[in-house]
């Protein structure tokens, strides 16, 4: 059964990372805010657009930063409900977001992303992918099979599709440049946007992608297997995660607890990891079963014969693991595999099976049962030649402490697409990993970057993102910042100044 707390921790997964700039000005500099509305809103609540079964308008007061703006809620056949909010200032931009982990989010919960994109002056979408969270939880929408193709890949090209018919009867004029910015599920949505539905977005952003959406099942699998009568505890976790800098902080020639790139950090748990005296177990070290368990979770999957079925976790990531990767106690469930054991139940199999047991999972035998739901779900077709030829960007970032998706699902896929789709694909297409960051934002490192901008330089003027600054924001106050670079590029210091910023780094390719 699924514990509350691990249904709280599912729904609050994000699909939108980072905000927008601080400042106005910073996405507003090649387009202002300047076109009217040339219909009114009530005049919205008549339209009648393809797959739109129903539609209603109503006007938004301005309130403090937010401007006036028309609201139109729909539903797209059979149950996709959109919404759209559309200023009386437009800046000839649309903006979307997606959905966290299984989505199912109302649309009106998008309230933070809608009030940035309106106070920029953009048209601003976003959809629940056609189901309600709060009457079928986790993935128990699975049981209607419409819903579920709604939620993989058919709700948010709808929603993008209705809403910029919206923005051209409201204004009178076409959409002129499309973004998407997500995170996790958003992520793959908008990844998803890109390889099937290329003419959507001009510019996406994918933050810590859900690539592999299977793939990541698997190695939750993996890990429940692994760890869930393991014992690990917080405080086992915490010398797990000091023992782990001890050995590797120092390895990219800066010792300031961040592990640049953590593939050149080779963990031995049981060697590296103090361990307890035979017969004893305290919190102070690890048990021979809980130092094999946690090999596995850096291992990741493999069948019998020692094929690598999914990437593990990194280096660095440790103190993040409890009640995500790690049970809280024996009666809960950790968040990653709770999302795996939803998607195994209600998608991969179908009919259903609500009783499927995670331990009856064979690695030699079973993981081809989930294929049918990756051909649906997954954003693993590296054949991107449609976006790029259409003048599309795309910059994707993931943090090097992710511990919910596994970081090398992003290398994997860029190291692959950025050469399938024709010579110079950096082009079109960047890759920016975060040293210390966890899942969409978190962690030790500096984790609040702007990425709308960037992409609207690219986009709009051309000028491709050789670096952005991410910054570490604590109490209110900028703590460190350091410039991500496009991969495999890495921040180097240069040997004077604060290595809390940013302008005494560089981007060194290693």
């Amino acid at each position: 059964m699924t514990s509350l707390l691990a249904l709280v921790t599912l729904a609050s997964i994000p699909a939108q990372a980072q905000d927008f700039a601080d400042s106005a000005a910073a996405v507003t500099h090649y387009t202002a805010a300047t076109i009217a509305p040339a219909a009114s809103c009530a005049d919205l609540a008549k339209l009648k657009l393809a797959d739109v079964v129903a539609i209603s308008a109503r006007t938004i007061a301005a309130d403090g930063d937010v401007p006036a703006h028309c609201r139109v809620d729909g539903k797209i056949d059979p149950e996709i409900m959109f919404q759209v909010n559309l200023p009386v200032a437009w800046n000839g931009r649309y903006y979307m977001v997606g959905n966290g982990g299984p989505a199912g989010q109302e649309p009106d919960t998008q309230a933070r992303a809608r009030a940035q994109a309106l106070a920029h002056g953009f048209v601003m979408g976003a959809t629940d992918t056609g189901h309600d969270g709060t009457k079928e939880p986790g993935y128990t929408f699975g049981l209607n099979r419409q819903k579920a193709i709604d939620y993989a890949f058919r709700a948010v090209h709808l929603t993008a599709v209705t809403a910029k018919a919206i923005a051209r009867d409201y204004y009178a004029q076409p959409v002129q440049h499309a973004y998407w910015n997500s995170c996790s599920n958003g992520g793959r949505q908008g990844m998803l946007e890109a390889e099937r539905y290329p003419d959507d977005f001009d510019g996406i952003i994918a933050n810590a992608p859900w690539v592999d959406q299977t793939g990541f099942t698997i190695g939750a699998v993996w890990n429940q297997q692994a760890v869930a009568d393991a014992g690990l505890t917080a405080p086992k976790l915490a010398v797990l995660h000091d023992s782990v800098l001890a050995k590797c902080d120092a390895i990219d020639g800066l010792k300031d607890g961040l592990i640049d790139d953590p593939r050149q950090c080779h963990v031995d748990v049981a060697k590296d990891v103090p361990m307890c005296r035979a017969g004893s177990d305290n919190d102070s070290c690890l048990t021979p079963k809980q130092a094999s368990a946690v090999q596995k979770v850096y291992d990741g999957p493999r069948d019998s014969s020692g094929k690598q079925l999914m990437s593990g976790f990194m280096p660095g990531s440790e103190s993040s693991w409890m009640r995500l990767l790690v049970p809280a106690d024996a009666s809960a469930v950790p968040a990653d595999f709770n999302l795996a054991q939803g998607i195994m139940q209600y998608m991969v199999f179908q009919p259903p099976r609500p009783d499927w047991d995670y331990r009856d999972f064979d690695f030699d035998r079973d993981p081809g049962l989930l294929d049918r739901w990756s051909r649906l779900a997954d954003a693993l077709d590296i054949n991107l030649r449609a976006f790029r030829a259409g003048g599309s960007k795309l910059i994707m970032t993931h943090g090097w402490a992710d511990q919910i998706l596994q970081p090398m699902m992003s290398v994997d896929y860029y190291t692959q697409a950025v050469t399938a789709n024709g010579p110079n694909g950096e082009d079109f297409m960047r890759l920016f990993m975060v040293p210390g960051m966890t899942h969409c934002a978190g962690g030790a490192g500096p984790d609040q970057h702007d990425s709308v901008t960037a992409i609207i330089d690219w986009v709009e003027a051309g000028k491709a993102p050789d670096r952005i600054t991410t910054r570490k924001i604590e109490r209110g106050k900028l703590t460190r910042s350091r410039p991500l670079c496009p991969y495999p590029e890495v921040a180097r210091y240069g040997g004077t100044g604060s290595i809390d910023d940013a302008a005494n780094f560089s981007c060194k390719t290693p």
